[in-house]
């Protein structure tokens, strides 16, 4: 593939509803010592739209973006099962010199 058809168009609004929240746990404050943030996504949301709104609603360079699905887990609440909904998260690898700051609003 070349770069023209890695690029997604995306509205400002659409930007703003693919970046749901930033994954604050230890293992992702460790992928931030290699420029990579994780962060929530919409499960719909496709590699070129999530580069597109992060290049776009932080201002940085994104050189690759790592997908994951999480299956929701089979629970117990008031002993009927439940089930907790799928996650998806976006590992997003900064080129560098960039950086985000996940501790600081949009």
């Amino acid at each position: 593939m070349t770069a023209a058809t890695n690029t997604a168009k995306v509205s400002k609004v659409r930007m703003y509803d693919l970046i749901l929240a930033p994954v604050i746990t230890e293992k992702s404050n460790f992928s931030s010592e290699h420029n990579q943030v994780t962060f929530r996504v919409p499960l719909d949301a496709t590699k070129p739209e999530i580069k597109a709104a992060v290049e776009g609603l932080f201002k940085v360079k994104v050189t690759a973006v790592n997908t994951l699905i999480a299956k929701g887990k089979t629970k117990r609440f008031k002993g009927r099962p439940g089930r907790r909904p799928d996650t998806k998260k976006a590992m997003v690898t900064l080129a560098e010199g960039h950086q985000i700051d996940v501790t600081t609003g949009v």
